[in-house]
């Protein structure tokens, strides 16, 4: 009985000095640190484009652009413009003008500086909304077009409808040569009763004695002129029986590995800019090399080539 209690008693005596212990403070819980929201991404809008395309374009900010265009993405930078919004990079250029609820954009090939379109890939367009790319973040909204119209690489818009096949006439003018080569001035004159405007390349297709078609010779679009590289087309307004000038140069020299005899053409058929309907001419030719170069329509003809 003795131990029984001696041991009640040691148990009482520690719990009493248990339950007299100052409790543990509790230790504060660190603040939870809040997440960071991931940065918003910009939506894509589509622009329909008359080839049958279609592409998709996103403008996370006010000075960049990323393009979806056949399975490609390109991310482009604002860039100076004389008007609308203009981006490059990639290798090609977008430009977006806004008229009347609808925006039109041109998405082109970047000439050798990599700063200025000289060959339109695509002319899109898609109705606009509030912010679109030449309203996001301060930018200046698009320019005024003439419907049917984008604005043409360089940067200022056509002051009058595009030019059509049958309201004009196609004629050869001066011309030069030197060392294999050699240079002929073309020119559309506009037989119809209102201006019109040409801006850019025009197609050309050269046929031969039979009326067929030379597949073996393309036409490549060179920037400028034979004489003056680099420059950029801009929009050409032709008055009633005024006429535009574009150039075509080629080479006499045959490929001596490949090319023995050059091909025959007998006929020049050529297109306005985003035309179908073609205008041709009778010019009997040798170009060597599989290619004759085009130049942009530009609104005189070179003086230093004689006539």
């Amino acid at each position: 009985m003795m131990r029984r209690l001696t041991a009640f008693v040691a148990v009482a005596a520690l719990t009493g000095v248990a339950a007299c212990q100052p409790a543990e403070p509790e230790q504060p819980v660190a603040p939870v640190e809040p997440q960071a929201a991931p940065a918003p991404t910009a939506p894509a809008v589509g622009y329909a484009c008359e080839s049958g395309a279609t592409v998709q374009a996103a403008y996370p900010d006010s000075s960049t652009a990323q393009l979806s265009y056949k399975g490609q993405t390109y991310t482009l930078r604002t860039v100076q413009a004389a008007s609308g919004a203009r981006y490059v990079g990639s290798g090609v250029e977008w430009w977006t003008a806004t008229r009347d609820g609808q925006e039109s954009a041109t998405l082109s090939r970047l000439g050798p500086n990599e700063e200025v379109g000289v060959a339109v890939l695509e002319r899109c367009s898609r109705p606009a909304s509030a912010t679109g790319p030449g309203q996001v973040a301060g930018m200046t909204p698009g320019p005024l077009t003439i419907p049917g119209q984008a604005p043409a690489p360089g940067g200022v818009l056509p002051a009058a409808a595009p030019c059509k096949g049958p309201q004009l006439k196609l004629a050869a003018e001066s011309g030069d040569a030197g060392a294999g080569n050699r240079v002929r001035n073309f020119s559309f004159q506009n037989i119809g009763a209102q201006a019109c405007s040409l801006t850019g390349y025009p197609g050309v297709t050269l046929l031969d004695g039979q009326g067929r078609a030379l597949t073996s010779i393309r036409a490549d679009q060179s920037p400028g002129s034979y004489f003056r590289q680099g420059q950029a087309p801009t929009p050409v307004t032709v008055q009633p029986q005024a006429k535009a000038y574009f150039e075509l140069a080629w080479t006499v020299v045959p490929d001596e590995t490949m090319q023995k005899s050059c091909p025959s053409a007998a006929t020049l058929r050529a297109t306005a800019p985003n035309d179908t309907a073609a205008v041709s001419l009778p010019f009997a030719f040798q170009p060597c090399g599989g290619k004759v170069r085009v130049s942009p329509i530009r609104s005189e003809a070179d003086p230093r080539m004689a006539t």
